[in-house]
């Protein structure tokens, strides 16, 4: 059986090198294992509605290799940090 990475605990801070990881079947799997650095952080009400403060946090990033923004934000769920791989 295939260890998966999860998510951090807590939330991410800009600078963190993550990893994003997908679902083969999620509209954005191109994505999948790029790793990336936090640029920007917003907060909503997710977690309220969810009951999992990290819910709450979704990232702009930017792909640590060629340093270009990537055209979507994620959400905390879908990162892993780089130290997980």
């Amino acid at each position: 059986m295939e260890d998966i990475p999860q998510p951090s605990n807590d939330p991410y801070s800009v600078g963190d090198h993550v990893q994003i990881y997908i679902a083969s079947d999620d509209l954005d799997n191109q994505y999948h294992g790029v790793v990336c650095k936090i640029v920007e952080i917003y907060e909503d009400n997710l977690g309220k509605e969810t009951g999992r403060n990290t819910d709450a946090y979704s990232y702009t990033l930017c792909n640590a290799e060629t340093g270009e923004e990537l055209p979507l934000s994620f959400r905390h769920h879908d990162l892993v940090p780089v130290e997980s791989r």
